[in-house]
């Protein structure tokens, strides 16, 4: 298998030099060549591959006008062309998005192959550099000499942190031991998720705890006049700013599902339409803040990982309306209410809980119908199971 180690990197004045120019160029050529295919496939009607593209690119350095591309490394340009392809490839797909241009203000990377840099007992020589790039290795388990990366990404965010990336080809690391045990998870706002076993993993709001601070370091850069030394300065502060709250919320993310996949064999949870969700102009910053979506795609990699199996059932499935003790379906049932008594057995539910021992019950009926455990391909997940409407009976829920 494929993983990547990424790394700080400290990078001398003139090294950063060359890293910004390379940078520069990788925007120039992507979004000239974005421009081009553009303008080529509605005035023309044809589609461009790499093999197009990448002449594109040659007839660009050629040019006496945008000959500087000659000044940096061929290597990054000609991977910007490559992620480029695999961009519209995703996008006529439709996996992914059709592709943007990139702008100065954001993070910037360049991506290096082995004919574009040289790695010899733990140091890195990247091209048109004469001395090595200084990194700080993040992992004591292992020897940075013993790995052979066959591509290298430096990329430097906003805030002014450079980073160094390794890609290597390692072994498939060991299954974790079987543990017998299944759980069923709901995500939510007030508690980030809730399992079936009546577990509340309480939600962090990473963003809300540190509005206040933002909108201050927001209010400080407006009032500096646009261009100026003093501008730049606070706008790297709000990109720090911001930078903490992301790597607060990946921390939690990684640790809660890093949890549920070592003690779980199987984990259950709901297909949500979070794309669709976010549009609700009440609970869209809410949303964004609980990263439902990174969450779902950290439990799709870890458990194909480590030997576990993760369910994914249908967002239509009705778990917060349907009784988990004897199967009755409400008619109805608001938001605002957390607790709800069943009118045909009586019995007082924990909204969260009910739904997520709905979810885990819906689940295991997926797998005893020899449906597929792991729905990584498609936003709406159906399930094996007859999609006709059917009565609620007692026991498990009907899908």
């Amino acid at each position: 298998m494929r993983t990547a180690y990424k790394c700080r990197a400290y990078p001398t004045p003139e090294q950063a030099a060359v890293l910004n120019r390379t940078f520069g160029c990788v925007r120039f050529v992507w979004n000239c060549t974005l421009a081009w295919r553009h303008e080529r496939f509605h005035g023309e009607r044809v589609k461009t591959n790499f093999v197009q593209a990448n002449a594109h690119l040659t007839a660009m350095k050629a040019t006496d006008e945008t000959a500087w591309l000659n000044e940096v490394s061929s290597v990054p340009l000609q991977q910007a062309i490559r992620h480029q392809q695999v961009a519209f490839t995703n996008f006529f797909a439709g996996h992914a998005r059709y592709p943007r241009y990139k702008s100065r203000n954001g993070r910037q990377s360049a991506e290096y192959t082995r004919s574009g840099f040289r790695y010899r007992d733990g140091q890195l020589w990247l091209a048109k550099m004469d001395a090595p790039l200084a990194f700080v290795w993040s992992w004591p388990g292992i020897d940075p000499v013993t790995i052979d990366p066959t591509t290298v990404t430096v990329s430097r965010d906003p805030c002014g942190r450079w980073y160094v990336s390794f890609a290597v080809d390692v072994d498939d690391p060991a299954q974790f031991p079987a543990t017998g045990a299944v759980v069923g998870v709901d995500v939510g706002v007030k508690d980030f998720a809730v399992t079936s076993d009546g577990e509340k993993i309480a939600n962090p709001r990473h963003l809300a705890r540190r509005a206040a601070s933002l909108a201050r370091y927001q209010r400080r850069m407006a009032r500096k006049q646009r261009g100026s030394t003093n501008r730049a300065k606070a706008k790297a502060k709000v990109a720090r700013a911001h930078r903490k709250v992301k790597a607060a919320r990946a921390d939690f993310l990684h640790k809660t599902s890093t949890r549920l996949v070592r003690d779980h064999d199987v984990i259950v949870i709901e297909d949500l339409n979070v794309k669709g969700m976010v549009r609700n102009r009440s609970l869209a910053k809410a949303i964004s803040d609980s990263g439902w979506g990174t969450f779902r795609r950290l439990l799709e990699y870890k458990t194909a990982k480590y030997g576990r199996h993760l369910i994914v059932i249908d967002r239509w499935f009705p778990s917060s309306k349907t009784c988990s003790a004897c199967g009755h379906l409400l008619a109805g049932l608001s938001l605002s209410t957390r607790r709800w008594t069943c009118p045909g057995c009586g019995t007082l539910h924990d909204r969260d809980v009910n739904a997520a021992k709905n979810i885990l019950a819906a689940g295991l009926a997926v797998t005893a119908c020899g449906g597929d455990v792991r729905h990584s391909g498609s936003s709406r997940v159906r399930s094996p199971v007859k999609q006709e409407p059917q009565p609620v009976k007692a026991g498990i829920p009907r899908l």
